[in-house]
């Protein structure tokens, strides 16, 4: 058994020297305990989108129709003036109550929350968070909010995945994977759309495309979809049965339809915060704010009554041409009027489905102008057109335009539509409306990412060859006489012995601290350095030296051949911001190969 074994960890650890070291990526074990923490998240996730449904479902009924039902029912149908009018305000004053005495943080739409906890708490999150979000989040949506319950289903997922991490003994990195599985799988699992929450972890929350995160997001978010099939029904949630046949001055009309729903990307998004900012200024305390706000949907549902709740009602109506003329215009005013002031207030809700509601909107006003397949194309391409402009997340407003109406024949015109408004958006807004509020907290997210320079250039084409060595023979007084004088010329010597062998660096700290422990410095280096000292390989990266060197507080390290005695150099913290050198010539020198004159 024990001839085994040990033949099991020299195959392991051979190929961890072999494989993963010279790998297109770093794969290790950790991917499938990982993997496998992610199947019951996934599980977890589609089974609180369950019961957020649930409650909803249970307090629209209560609220609208005074019964005690789980039936979906939507509020804008056989409901009186009085509930109208009452429902939203009583909801507001809840919401209020318990993240006052609850916990703030279920304030919003939730994805701010969840990027703050990613990246400036270790990815931990509270239980209260996954207890409380829910149930404010149907408050505040079942009394009318003109919100999704797909925003605290992410919340929601994501502290699943937290807690189930910090059950066990993770990485601060193994658990963000873990918040983000619990978030994604939530989005699928609320909307049907797997590949879209996958997307939505690389373009936004995980920020990182490596195996070890992507694989369990999006197990999470498979396993997620595959149980909503079972719980809420399968098949697409606004499904679009219609083969669009595109042509060249359709996709042009696609790039019109794109801007405009960047211009009122832009425009939601600065309302919004410009009505935060007007509730900031109110003489009393925010807990009060969100029944403030619920006047705004208490008044907008006698104008309105379909812009109450999720309205995904009113989604597939648009989506399909049922919704046509100055209807859409009024639903949207009052649709949007209301979202921006409630949200403002810092209720509890999501963002999602009222920009569905809103980009269908301006679609089927486009429908009215723009020629060709009727009223079917421009809601479907306005919808995720405008996802792409208010989120700034292109690939997943695509995916998840294609996974809710499962119509794949628009799939060339939503990729011409969602670029342009996430140019125009670019453009025209320092941020997005889920990175707005962490900015706002005194926490700056920079969103464009690229490989590391100093994962590109190996050690060897960086270290310093011409070098200076010390015999470990020689004693501490007299390395301290010869080389750590006045005229010192290095901050560090390499220690070799006498076959030039590297034994250790020593630098001025180390000689000083020998010199107080014995004044005399009588004793050889050979004795005094330790043996095992850091080291580099040539064809390591500069990053992965870089790691090592702050990990352990040095200024250099040795360069060493595969026998890890011979030296070949050294590396200074100088020497590894070397490539950035090459990047500040690759963005910023323009070059003209035909005059091969570099204009800078």
């Amino acid at each position: 058994m024990s001839r085994i074994g040990h033949f099991l960890r020299r195959t392991y650890q051979r190929w961890k020297q072999d494989t993963l070291s010279q790998s297109d990526f770093r794969p290790s074990f950790s991917i499938l305990k990982l993997s496998l923490m992610a199947v019951f998240i996934g599980v977890a996730a589609a089974l609180v989108a369950l019961l957020l449904y649930g409650m909803i479902s249970f307090v629209t009924n209560l609220a609208f129709r005074q019964q005690i039902s789980f039936a979906f029912v939507v509020p804008a149908l056989h409901t009186s003036t009085w509930a109208i009018l009452l429902a939203p305000l009583v909801g507001g004053l809840l919401v209020g109550l318990m993240a006052r005495y609850g916990t703030e943080r279920i304030r919003g739409h939730g994805i701010p929350e969840a990027l703050e906890a990613i990246l400036f708490r270790k990815s931990k999150m509270m239980l209260k968070v996954a207890i409380l979000k829910p149930l404010s989040a149907a408050i505040a949506i079942g009394t009318g909010g003109p919100f999704g319950a797909e925003g605290p289903i992410i919340v929601t997922g994501g502290a699943v995945g937290s807690l189930f991490g910090q059950m066990f003994y993770l990485t601060s990195m193994e658990r963000r994977t873990l918040l983000v599985a619990g978030a994604c799988a939530g989005m699928a699992a609320t909307f049907g759309t797997p590949i879209a929450a996958t997307l939505l972890a690389v373009e936004l929350l995980l920020f990182e495309l490596r195996p070890r995160s992507t694989i369990p997001v999006a197990i999470a978010c498979f396993v997620a979809d595959a149980l909503r099939a079972s719980l809420l029904g399968p098949g697409a949630l606004f499904p679009v049965d219609v083969q669009f046949d595109l042509t060249l001055p359709v996709f042009g009309m696609a790039v019109v339809c794109g801007f405009l729903a960047g211009l009122l990307a832009t425009l939601l998004t600065a309302l919004v915060y410009r009505a935060e900012d007007m509730f900031h200024k109110l003489p009393v305390h925010w807990m009060w704010w969100p029944l403030i706000g619920a006047v705004a949907v208490s008044i907008g549902g006698c104008i309105e009554p379909q812009a109450l709740g999720v309205g995904y009602d009113v989604i597939g109506k648009l989506l399909t041409g049922q919704i046509v003329g100055v209807a859409i215009l009024v639903f949207m005013l009052v649709k949007s009027l209301m979202w921006i002031i409630y949200l403002g207030s810092g209720t509890s809700g999501g963002v999602l489905a009222p920009l569905l509601a809103l980009g269908a909107g301006l679609g089927g006003l486009e429908s009215m102008v723009f020629p060709g397949h009727g009223s079917l194309l421009w809601p479907l391409l306005g919808m995720g057109a405008i996802l792409a402009g208010v989120m700034r997340l292109p690939f997943t407003s695509i995916l998840f335009a294609l996974e809710l109406t499962h119509n794949a024949s628009a799939l060339p015109a939503l990729l011409v539509a969602c670029t342009t408004a996430y140019g125009v958006s670019v453009f025209l807004m320092k941020r997005s409306i889920l990175t707005e509020k962490i900015a706002r907290r005194g926490f700056d997210i920079f969103r464009e990412y690229s490989v590391d320079r100093l994962e590109h250039i190996p050690v060897k084409d960086v270290m310093t060859t011409d070098m200076l060595t010390v015999s470990g023979n020689l004693t501490v007084r007299e390395l301290a006489d010869r080389y750590f004088g006045a005229d010192q010329k290095y901050r560090a010597f390499p220690v070799v012995d006498d076959s030039g062998g590297l034994l250790n660096v020593v630098n001025r700290q180390d000689v000083a601290q020998w010199l107080k422990d014995d004044p005399t410095g009588a004793c050889r280096l050979a004795d005094l350095v330790d043996k095992e000292p850091v080291i580099a390989l040539p064809g390591e990266s500069c990053q992965s030296v870089a790691v090592r060197a702050a990990v352990e507080k040095l200024d250099r390290v040795p360069v060493v051949a595969a026998d890890r005695r011979t030296l070949l150099g050294m590396v200074t913290r100088y020497d590894l911001l070397k490539p950035y050198t090459h990047y500040h010539h690759e963005e910023k020198v323009r070059e003209r190969f035909f005059r091969n004159k570099p204009v800078v």
